[in-house]
């Protein structure tokens, strides 16, 4: 005991000469763990690609440690390998990105890859989450126009792909193994509803069996090549899991445009919600009964100082209780809004609390809000302003640039609050020039 307080007193006597002396150390509190849960992420991911398409696409590490001095800082930035892929790194169009099971490895997806006959998933070790190390990657021959990430227990990942070889339906559900192989191509319905199989969103429940995918738009149809004229889908695939097969086609509005799909956790009846971004509706699928109806309209949240804006709902996310539903309100890139529903009873979606304002945040005008993600606490909303600019050869029609900001939302039972101090901006933070924020992702640890 003696001599513990002797080491502690010397501790003491050699930190007091330190600090008269000007010295620093080499971790201060900034960068420590005091008064904040360890489990908390403290890392943020963002995959992204350069505005001008020459330097290669990129994961920029972001210190997300509210405890931090250089908390909304990018720490570095990890671009695709050249070496590795050529011409390959370049021009991708970064989109979706999902986190496998074990937090180890990180997989993103390039939504026009396909355009330059280029690799069309990447996979990095994010072990060390702020030294993210590329893997591989892979380009299903059969599937184009990656998109939504799911990953499995088993250690490998679900993606939708919303089209074939050459952009046209029917797209696919490719599957990939723990070793991040690509283990099969899972084909959609075999009837006469396969000429709407565009899948966009995916949602999993492994425990009971059940995989929904939402049919959004026929990619080519965006395209110049294709017509310029979006056919946008309406309608949810029930899955068997364990089979890998589509048992059930639920029609959603009229081509309302059903970009994602949410199952609600904990929910006996599986049930799930999806938005058509053509019509803005709010719909609740019933799988066991094949049925979809709308339960809320986004109409009243349209931006005043936008004349007749398209709401364009967009992402979904749910919290792990199943009670509280965000949403994307994206408006065509010309502003944007998001807002969080208490969905504790699903056929009644409303706003939170007794103010209906304080369960909105408005980005202003040209923010233009798209990929949402929550972390693991559920106490911060992390949202990218960028949806999609179809200018790789040969170009469509989809302009929806935003503000290029990634926001942080504080998550409070009763309201939504913007963290004032998170700014982040990648039309000015990135060395390399403007760049365009899509999928988001965080870790805990810092590893630096």
């Amino acid at each position: 005991m003696k001599g513990t307080v002797l080491q502690r007193a010397v501790r003491g006597i050699l930190a007091i000469g330190l600090l008269l002396s000007g010295a620093t150390f080499a971790h201060d509190q900034d960068d420590n763990n005091y008064g904040r849960d360890r489990d908390e992420d403290q890392t943020l991911l963002v995959w992204a690609g350069d505005k001008a398409h020459e330097a290669p696409d990129f994961l920029a590490v972001v210190d997300f440690d509210r405890d931090s001095r250089n908390y909304g800082k990018i720490i570095r930035t990890v671009p695709l390998p050249a070496g590795v892929l050529g011409k390959g790194a370049v021009g991708n169009e970064p989109h979706h990105a999902g986190l496998s099971a074990d937090g180890r490895t990180l997989a993103l997806g390039g939504l026009l890859s396909f355009l330059r006959s280029q690799p069309q998933v990447f996979f990095f070790d994010v072990s060390h989450p702020r030294h993210p190390r590329f893997l591989s990657a892979s380009n299903p021959p059969t599937a184009s126009i990656t998109d939504e990430f799911v990953p499995l227990k088993s250690g490998g990942f679900l993606v939708s792909f919303m089209g074939g070889p050459a952009g046209t339906h029917p797209g696919a559900v490719v599957e990939y193994d723990s070793h991040m192989k690509l283990l099969r191509t899972l084909p959609g319905p075999s009837d006469d509803a396969q000429h709407m199989f565009n899948p966009h969103g995916l949602s999993v429940d492994e425990a009971h069996n059940i995989m929904l995918t939402s049919d959004y738009v026929c990619p080519v149809s965006t395209l110049h090549v294709g017509g310029g004229v979006p056919h946008l889908d309406g309608s949810i695939r029930v899955w068997d899991l364990a089979k890998r097969s589509v048992t059930k086609t639920i029609v959603v509005g009229e081509m309302a445009g059903t970009m994602d799909v949410k199952l609600i956790p904990g929910d006996i009846r599986q049930r799930a919600f999806t938005a058509g971004m053509n019509d803005h509706q709010l719909y609740l699928i019933e799988p066991q009964t094949g049925t979809a109806r709308p339960v809320f309209d986004f109409g009243p949240y349209a931006v005043q100082a936008v004349p007749d804006p398209p709401i364009w709902p967009q992402l979904l996310t749910v919290n792990e209780e199943g009670t509280r539903l965000f949403v994307t309100l994206n408006f065509a890139g010309q502003a944007g809004k998001v807002l969080m529903l208490d969905i504790s009873d699903p056929e009644r979606p409303q706003p939170v609390g007794t103010d209906p304002a304080a369960s909105v945040v408005d980005l202003g005008l040209n923010s233009g809000p798209h990929y949402l993600h929550l972390t693991k606490d559920g106490k911060r909303l992390l949202v990218s302003d960028y949806f999609l600019v179809e200018d790789l050869i040969p170009g469509g029609v989809i302009n929806a640039e935003g503000d290029m900001k990634v926001h942080v939302i504080n998550v409070f039972p009763d309201r939504l609050e913007r963290d004032a101090r998170f700014d982040l901006d990648f039309s000015h933070d990135i060395a390399n020039g403007p760049a365009h924020p899509h999928a988001l992702i965080t870790l805990g640890g810092r590893d630096d």
